[in-house]
């Protein structure tokens, strides 16, 4: 046992005359893992993407919201009187009325 543990750090697996096989082995797993790595990280730049993504929705529905907000101010109607008024304008007492125009084509 002591002498298969030895051998086995020496390195003599990878020497010896049956060590095409074990080559193969290695050169696999050393295949496998770089793929593994590489998922690793393709992963985790998905991962940044999604989060950045996320913040720049956040801000861009505050910013609809906000702008949402700044047109319901303007367009209540005290907001509107205030804007005649500097103007010298004035709003009208009578209501407006609607004009019927009846046609006579035969």
């Amino acid at each position: 046992m002591k002498k298969n543990i030895y051998s086995i750090l020496r390195g003599k697996f990878l020497i010896s005359d049956d060590s095409f096989k074990n080559w193969r082995i290695i050169i696999f797993i050393s295949f496998l893992a770089i793929i593994m790595i590489a998922s690793s990280h393709s992963a985790d730049k998905k991962v940044y993407e999604i989060a950045r993504l996320s913040n720049e929705v956040k801000e861009l529905r505050s910013a609809f919201v906000d702008g949402r907000s700044k047109l319901m101010r303007l367009k209540m109607e005290s907001s509107i009187i205030d804007k005649v008024e500097k103007k010298n304008l004035q709003i009208s007492e009578i209501p407006p009325t609607k004009i019927k125009v009846k046609s006579s084509s035969k």
